[in-house]
C-alpha cells in the first residue's frame, strides 16, 4: 500500500493544502519512529508509517479556510471522515486511525454529554499503534508547519477539552517520553 497513491486521490499535487498534509503526515510520522525509539513494545512500523500519512486524509471535508479546506463539516469530523474514505479504500485498520486520533482520543460520553458533531461511538485509540500516533500528532500543528510544539503548549490546548485528553496525554507522555 502506498500512502501517497491513496491520498494523491483526494488531493491535488502542488496545492496549499496538499502541502500542508504532506508535511505535517511526514512530522506525524517522524515523531511516531522516535516514540517508538523510546519503548520497548513489539510495534508495526510499516503500519505506523502508512497510518500517520493518511490519519487527517479526511481533512479535506471540513471547513478551515485557515489550512485551505473549504468543505462543509465541521474540522473535528475529519476523523470519522477519513475513515469512510479509508474503508472504502478497504483499509479498516488504517480507517480505525482516522477516527481516533482527534485529541487524545473522544469517548462516546464526551461525545453525548458535549453533543458533538460525532456518530454516537467510542473514538479512543486501542491499540499501541494507535496511541503512539494519536500522542505523535499533538506536537505538530497544520499552521505551523515543521515546529514541534512543547509539552507545555500541548498541555495547554487540550486542557481547553477538558481534564480527560489532558490526562491521557500526561499519562502516554510519561510511557512513551522516557
Amino acid at each position: 500500500m502506498r500512502p501517497l497513491e491513496i491520498i494523491e486521490k483526494y488531493y491535488q499535487k502542488n496545492t496549499p493544502l496538499y502541502e500542508i498534509l504532506i508535511s505535517h503526515s511526514i512530522s506525524v510520522a517522524q515523531k511516531a519512529f522516535q516514540i517508538i525509539e523510546n519503548i520497548q513494545l513489539d510495534i508495526d512500523k510499516k503500519f505506523v508509517q502508512e497510518a500517520a500519512m493518511l490519519h487527517d486524509i479526511g481533512i479535506f471535508l471540513t471547513n478551515a479556510p485557515s489550512i485551505h479546506c473549504f468543505g462543509t463539516h465541521n474540522y473535528i469530523e475529519h476523523g470519522y471522515l477519513g475513515a469512510e474514505l479509508l474503508r472504502a479504500e478497504n483499509l479498516p485498520k488504517h480507517a480505525l486511525v482516522c477516527e481516533r486520533h482527534t485529541g487524545a482520543g473522544i469517548s462516546l460520553e464526551d461525545i453525548q454529554n458535549n453533543n458533538l458533531p460525532l456518530p454516537h461511538c467510542d473514538f479512543q485509540p486501542q491499540t499501541w499503534e494507535e496511541k503512539i500516533i494519536c500522542f505523535a500528532d499533538k506536537f505538530y500543528s497544520k499552521t505551523q508547519l515543521y515546529e514541534e510544539l512543547p509539552i507545555e503548549k500541548i498541555r495547554a490546548n487540550l486542557s481547553n477539552h477538558g481534564q480527560k485528553p489532558l490526562e491521557q496525554f500526561d499519562q502516554w507522555a510519561s510511557f512513551f517520553m522516557l
